[in-house]
């Protein structure tokens, strides 16, 4: 009795793991499919003159309305964020259709006045246009090449002056170099009289 009473002991308690074990998977799936199919899993069934019947918790049943309940709430305000969107969008289509006839009406306007131009403006015809553009490039031209040789005749006197410095540092450079040996010589003479000096006395 005591062995029949153990192994059923430990068949209980296998069974209860098995199916903590099984509820811990079921119950990692929150989609509606998941849960469906955990309902699905969790239910018993039974045979009745001939027919299947599937029996299901009615806690279980009753958690699972509640999650299509929430299901459905938040796909009808995701719904409604989708309807707001797109009458924003249709607003704004519209808006931009209203432009972009405004935008054909100046079009034609202006193919129409494709013979004249604006310049500053004031209608020009376009050889008038053509004459003030050349003009304008031709002046420009004109002060780039005083600009060019105002340049270069800077350059000119700026390697003129550089040449003159180094003339002058060079010439400078001698001057003192002749300057310090004369120095010397007068040292060496002071130094040969003073030396003088003492042997005498």
């Amino acid at each position: 009795m005591k062995k029949f009473l153990l192994v059923f002991i430990c068949t209980v308690f296998c069974v209860i793991t098995i199916n903590a074990q099984e509820e811990q998977t079921t119950t990692n799936d929150n989609t509606v499919k998941g849960q469906f199919e955990t309902l699905i899993r969790k239910s018993t069934n039974y045979r009745q003159g001939g027919k299947r019947y599937e029996v299901v918790r009615l806690l279980e049943l009753e958690a699972f309305q509640r999650n299509i309940l929430d299901t459905i709430r938040v796909a009808n305000t995701n719904i409604g964020e989708l309807q707001a969107t797109i009458s924003e969008n249709e607003t704004a289509l519209n808006s931009l259709n209203t432009r972009l006839d405004d935008t054909s009406k100046k079009l034609i306007e202006l193919t129409a006045e494709k013979d004249s131009m604006s310049f500053f403006g004031a209608m020009v015809s376009k050889g008038t246009y053509k004459l003030i553009v050349w003009c304008i490039i031709f002046g420009l031209l004109i002060f780039l090449v005083l600009f060019i040789y105002k340049f270069k005749n800077s350059n000119t006197l700026t390697q003129q002056a550089k040449l003159a410095l180094s003339d002058v540092e060079g010439e400078f450079e001698d001057h003192r170099r002749r300057a310090l040996e004369r120095e010397q010589k007068i040292s060496r003479k002071l130094q040969d009289e003073i030396n003088k000096n003492k042997k005498s006395t």
